[in-house]
């Protein structure tokens, strides 16, 4: 079992930097891929961001790259997500998730692991 934990969202303006951080606890964070996915009101989930293992492969949703940058920290058990530029529609609640496996799936159904989700808002 993979315990996750978000944190880092708020209340920001257009043109804004946020940085989320997701800690995680239990079993090894080795071999885990993670992404971040949001979800809007009224809106499915949706793929933001994610990174392998070895943090040599990272895929990006076209909506965010460009701005957004995902890194991790396996000595510490944490993945970032750096948001740079946001916008009323980054508007969401963010999620971090952990994959079984190294790669870094694009795809919500590939996620063993989710966290409880931190608020993301961009006011214009």
């Amino acid at each position: 079992q993979v315990q996750l934990v978000e944190s880092g969202g708020g209340l920001v303006q257009v043109g804004d930097s946020l940085r989320l951080s997701c800690a995680a606890s239990g079993r090894t964070f080795s071999g885990y891929g993670m992404g971040w996915f949001r979800q809007a009101p009224g809106k499915e989930r949706e793929f933001v961001a994610a990174i392998s293992y070895s943090g040599g492969t990272r895929n990006y949703a076209d909506s965010v790259k460009g701005r957004f940058t995902i890194s991790r920290d396996n000595a510490k058990n944490t993945v970032n997500l750096q948001m740079n530029d946001l916008k009323p529609e980054d508007t969401a609640v963010y999620y971090c998730a952990a994959a079984r496996g190294s790669s870094a799936s694009t795809t919500s159904y590939a996620y063993d692991y989710w966290g409880q989700g931190t608020q993301v808002t961009v006011s214009s």
